[in-house]
């Protein structure tokens, strides 16, 4: 049986252990390690630290769905849609502009219900706090070693992690790169931003009519959601949540300072454009280094086999584009080549 290790437990790799499961069932044995303390990755839903408010999306937003990929991916959508992990968003979105025949869908319970959702479908080994450094060719093998120490031999490796993490790995991946593929990979470009997650008590109700707004015009912030209206949660009987991004320049300025440090520049802008906000009884920061793809790899459609044998592909919204339906397109392409492999 071989085993194979699915290195990122966000949309991409969530996707691909299940798909991979489907497709080849009992015949391998499907292993998921990610770095971080839960699964999502930039889907990530932050849990409150008072249980008495709603949950917040720092990472994506909502999903929006073109009538290209309405058909294409039809069966990825049905299946979300009937098992109630998506559900139209029918809330009011200032600013929000589309194209003909767009389609936007909420998650009830948060965005990272996507990825648990494929992670629980593909019956994988699921790993976190489980950091890889570096890759070694053992023969017909890959050993995989983690920074907390110790390693693990697999018969394949999928990265799904960011490019710069890929290429920051030590051992023998390095090596095994083409001139050309280290150079395309080294063009990847990724925006950076801050995400900041404000918590209420159950007696704060919102006196904008929103669930989401776009913000033109301001330097540090171009998006804030109070959160648990656009999912439908306000009636849950918790407090509310809010969620505001900053802009990718206010991003990229303050990108090497500790979040600590930039979080009151935030608040100090959010309550100029909100100013009756009442007081959070908790607030949680988060930098996201890595947010969306700016240039992806050209000449890649979905993915790229690094090594065929043992296999070594790396996939992700690097290889396609930033949202539900690149990575989609990511995992399909990487399916491809794991069957094709195994």
């Amino acid at each position: 049986m071989a085993r194979v290790l699915i290195v990122g437990a966000g949309l991409t790799g969530s996707l691909c252990a299940c798909l991979l499961r489907r497709e080849l069932q009992n015949k391998v044995e499907i292993v998921v390690w990610d770095k971080a303390r839960g699964s999502g990755g930039r889907m990530s839903t932050s849990r409150p630290p008072d249980p008495s408010s709603n949950s917040a999306d720092l990472g994506a937003q909502y999903i929006t769905s073109t009538p290209a990929y309405a058909q294409s991916h039809h069966s990825f959508y049905s299946e979300l849609l009937s098992s109630g992990v998506l559900q139209p968003l029918n809330s009011l979105v200032e600013g929000l502009k589309h194209r003909d025949g767009s389609k936007d869908y909420m998650t009830p319970l948060g965005m990272c219900s996507v990825v648990k959702h494929f992670l629980s479908e593909s019956g994988a080994d699921l790993f976190f706090e489980h950091h890889v450094t570096g890759l070694y060719r053992r023969g017909a093998s890959w050993e995989v070693q983690r920074k907390a120490g110790g390693s693990e031999m697999f018969d394949a490796v999928v990265l799904t992690m960011p490019v710069p993490q890929i290429l920051q790995l030590q051992g023998d991946v390095e090596q095994m790169l083409s001139v050309q593929q280290k150079q395309q990979l080294e063009g990847v470009q990724y925006s950076s931003r801050f995400a900041v997650a404000l918590f209420f008590p159950p007696d704060v109700v919102f006196s904008f009519p929103w669930a989401a707004r776009y913000v033109t015009n301001n330097p540090c912030i171009c998006y804030i959601a109070a959160d648990s209206r656009k999912r439908n949660a306000d009636a849950s009987g918790r407090g509310p949540s809010l969620v505001v991004h900053t802009s990718v320049p206010f991003g990229l300025e303050h990108l090497e300072k500790d979040k600590e440090d930039v979080q009151p520049l935030i608040l100090q802008e959010l309550h100029k454009l909100l100013p009756d906000l009442p007081d959070p009884i908790s607030i949680k920061c988060q930098k996201w280094r890595y947010s969306q793809v700016l240039t992806s790899v050209p000449d890649c459609p979905g993915q790229m086999t690094v090594l065929d044998r043992p296999l070594l592909v790396c996939g992700g919204d690097a290889f396609s584009h930033s949202n539900f339906d690149g990575c989609v397109e990511s995992a399909l392409s990487v399916l491809s080549v794991l069957k094709a492999s195994l």
